[in-house]
């Protein structure tokens, strides 16, 4: 892999990231198809929204349907049908989201599973072993994520954990055909960031992710860890922000200088009808939209806007319709890649301030306590607290 810093303006970058799949231009959104499918979308759907990279999960592939069963059938990317560059992560954020299903020591993290309730252990070197199975372009090691707001003393314990285990995965590592990346962790304390930084750069690896952000904190501390941790990291590499995908904070995480991001938030919301508009995100099923003749919004070009009215996605999300989910995630994924590439562009000018304050001042994000609050309905959820 290599990558090249190709403009710059403020701490904002445009690069390109060079791989043996192909080129991916950053600033970059990864569409997260956990489970070798970014759910109700196929790759010629992707390849038609300019999804440059996606994203795969190493936990719930191993469970189903299996490294070792997709590494005979040619790789994640041929059993998936797509010929793009993948990234894969390690399963450190299931032991997060998972909570009781999990435990963890220095060996690495047991889980057991959501599935039929047996048992695996995940170990950094299983983790790249799995990894290279799948024939990922670009590897995440395992690493600790914790809950926020948390203890100083759990923070630092997830620090060096983290650290341990990078060691461990570099070590693991048999081939030059794939990227990996360090994770940097320490929550909010900026004295832990700092550490975790310097010990995870030290290991010089081929790009550096900034993780557990985005898991309780509000906002503006999000964006001021970021900001503080990716001044922090080496210049001549990729950053990638990781699990952050609503449009206000690649805006804002692009604008202190993160190349890469991935998650399920703008397809998981379309499911739920929830639609991203240049003047903030809507919700569908709402009486206003039942008789609105005109598409989401005037000014996208999608597949969806360009054919269909608000009035008709409006009637398959209220009839349960199955084509409700793609026509919702196609216009979702749009927004986001089309600004991901507005990005790159206003970069590429020099006019990227002017960009970040046309948007945010047009764009109102959801409120934040509902945002918190949604947010923990669903770690609920996926940890059994219910």
């Amino acid at each position: 892999m290599i990558f090249k810093l190709e403009a710059t303006d403020g701490r904002a970058r445009r690069g390109s990231i060079h791989t043996a799949k192909g080129m991916i231009d950053t600033p970059v959104f990864m569409p997260v198809g956990t489970q070798a499918s970014v759910k109700s979308l196929d790759p010629n759907d992707l390849s038609k929204l300019n999804a440059q990279i996606i994203l795969g999960n190493t936990y719930h592939l191993y469970l189903r349907p299996g490294v070792e069963l997709i590494k005979d059938l040619g790789g994640l990317g041929k059993f998936m049908g797509w010929d793009g560059p993948i990234l894969t992560d390690s399963g450190g954020f299931q032991g997060f989201s998972l909570g009781r299903l999990m435990r963890t020591d220095e060996a690495g993290i047991e889980f057991t599973s959501h599935l039929d309730g047996s048992t695996h252990m995940f170990t950094p070197e299983k983790v790249i072993d799995y990894q290279e199975s799948l024939g990922s372009d670009i590897v995440m090691p395992l690493d600790w994520c914790v809950e926020l707001p948390n203890e100083f003393d759990t923070l630092k314990t997830a620090v060096e954990r983290t650290t341990l285990w990078a060691e461990r995965s570099l070590h693991s590592k048999r081939t030059n055909e794939y990227a990996l990346f360090g994770i940097v962790q320490g929550g909010t304390e900026k004295t832990l960031r700092e550490l975790s930084a310097k010990q995870i750069t030290s290991l010089n690896f081929e790009g550096y992710s900034i993780g557990g952000l985005s898991v309780g904190e509000t906002k503006s501390k999000m964006y001021d860890i970021t900001s503080f941790t990716t001044e922090l990291l080496p210049e001549d590499k990729p950053r990638y922000l990781m699990g952050v995908g609503s449009p206000e904070d690649l805006v804002e995480c692009v604008a202190v200088g993160i190349d890469m991001f991935d998650c399920v938030l703008p397809t998981r919301v379309a499911r739920n009808g929830s639609l991203f508009t240049s003047k903030g995100k809507i919700n569908i099923v709402g009486k206003k939209y039942r008789n609105l003749n005109q598409p989401v919004d005037l000014r996208c070009d999608c597949y969806t806007c360009v054919n269909f009215t608000a009035s008709y996605l409006s009637h398959l999300f209220r009839s349960k319709e199955l084509l409700s989910y793609r026509l919702a995630s196609i216009h979702n994924l749009h927004f986001i890649t089309n600004l991901m590439a507005k990005i790159r562009n206003s970069i590429k000018l020099g006019e990227f301030n002017e960009f970040k304050n046309c948007f945010l001042n047009e764009y109102r994000p959801t409120n934040e306590k509902l945002r918190i609050d949604q947010k923990q309905k669903w770690l609920d959820i996926k940890k059994g607290n219910f």
